[in-house]
């Protein structure tokens, strides 16, 4: 996952899933933009006019959380609930 904000622009862009074909976007609203892969699943959105949508459009934080229960469930070898993995 990657996310680079384009100043000139004023575009975020967040790639959810790498070195995937982008078959359609759809430009419909004026606040984001999906691309669509063959699949119909969106691996990547761009916020426009960012700097007016966003907190702040040049600082990204990247939490993960759920990592312990995560580890209990691979140590259980135990699928996971609730459809979290």
């Amino acid at each position: 996952m990657k996310a680079t904000y384009d100043a000139r622009t004023d575009t975020l862009r967040i790639i959810l899933k790498a070195d995937v074909a982008i078959v359609e976007s759809d430009e419909d609203n004026r606040v984001f933009i999906l691309d669509y892969d063959e699949d119909g699943n969106w691996p990547s959105l761009e916020i426009l006019d960012a700097s007016t949508r966003v907190t702040e459009a040049r600082r990204f934080e990247f939490e993960m959380t759920g990592l312990e229960r995560r580890a209990r469930a691979l140590r259980n070898k135990a699928p996971l609930k609730g459809g979290v993995s």
